[in-house]
């Protein structure tokens, strides 16, 4: 069987790793291009990938590289676009989330993606992927705690880390949809339901830059889902001890936790501090095995033929739930969102 050719575009610290692991650790998959806007990120890849032909415009890369998969880590607001030139082009896609930022959009690219049928389009949520998060579903699926009642998460970003968020600011899409999409994902999967309703508060308990892209450096949001459960998601900027992802499902006979200490690894320091734990410090340690399996996932599917295991109709809901917190967060109200059944999005 034939590698699939694969161009990685966007070289930030999420791009890069997925150059690197379609470069160096997956089966069946070559890196046969790259792509940024960005001279340093260029000339970066020029060094770690010798031989990869490197492009400063998406466009042209799609148009004169061997390629049969796109790798998309670009801005948010650029995702949509990027899939359906990507589609156009004749290429599968890999797109990390948001789907996009506008429902408009998404439900464009939706119908793009149904035009489109014989390729593949995956969104990047990879805690679906991570080893602790697939013991969970499997015992959730399993009836193992009853019936779930509470899912709590949390996405916090280490306090070290800050300056580079504010730095973002001008290009995010706010911590909604940033960061808590990934809680959403997690909610749907977990339980299976969609949500019906979310209420949202939070505001700039450090850091008073985010007030003026009408976001806060902490937020939470409460929602409520078709089969009762609920969901709690705190997200945001300043961990003291490191990156906090963390995940309690509460269910009618017990209780299943992710990540309650974000501990590195298994070593306990004794010193004269007392016994500590030394903490993950950002998305990429904490997820580096998630990261490689769900492009290894990805890849297979392409060969084989084999449907995404998280489609754009996935990548749709987080943003439309997202987009509903946010409005919850800014209006200070509650939202109510349409019923909508899975089959209805196919449509």
């Amino acid at each position: 069987m034939k590698p699939l050719r694969v161009g990685a575009v966007g070289l930030g610290r999420l791009g890069k790793f997925h150059a690197e692991t379609l470069a160096f650790h997956l089966r069946d998959a070559e890196l046969a291009a790259v792509c940024s806007v960005t001279p340093n990120e260029r000339a970066a890849a020029e060094e770690s990938f010798p031989g990869t032909p490197v492009f400063a415009n998406y466009e042209r890369m799609l148009a004169e590289a061997a390629l049969d998969a796109v790798v998309l880590s670009t801005p948010s607001d650029c995702h949509c676009a990027h899939i359906k030139m990507a589609l156009a082009a004749g290429q599968h896609v890999f797109c990390e989330k948001p789907l996009g930022t506008r429902e408009e959009e998404c439900v464009e690219v939706m119908a793009c993606c149904r035009a489109h049928p014989n390729q593949v389009v995956m969104l990047g949520f990879m805690r679906r992927f991570d080893p602790s998060y697939r013991e969970v579903k499997r015992r959730l699926d399993a009836g193992e705690i009853g019936r779930p009642m509470l899912v709590r998460s949390y996405s916090v970003d280490p306090a070290a880390a800050i300056d580079g968020a504010l730095a973002y600011l001008p290009h995010s899409a706010g911590q909604f949809l940033d960061m808590a999409v990934h809680d959403f994902d997690l909610a749907r999967w977990l339980l299976d339901s969609e949500p019906v309703s979310v209420v949202a508060g939070g505001g700039c308990y450090a850091h008073e830059a985010f007030a003026a892209h009408d976001d806060g450096d902490h937020v939470g949001a409460f929602l409520k889902f078709e089969n009762q459960a609920m969901l709690f998601v705190f997200a945001g900027r300043m961990a003291a001890h490191g990156y906090q992802v963390e995940t309690e499902v509460i269910g009618t006979e017990g209780s299943l936790r992710v990540g309650t200490v974000p501990q590195r690894n298994h070593v306990e320091i004794l010193d004269g501090h007392g016994v500590r734990r030394l903490c993950s410090q950002g998305f990429l340690e904490r997820f580096e095995t998630a990261y490689r399996d769900e492009l290894q996932a990805f890849v297979q599917c392409c060969l084989e033929g084999k449907a995404a295991p998280v489609t754009v109709e996935d990548g749709w809901c987080g943003t439309r739930i997202a987009l509903a917190a946010q409005r919850a967060y800014r209006d200070d109200s509650l939202v109510r969102l349409p019923l909508t059944a899975r089959g209805d999005l196919a449509k």
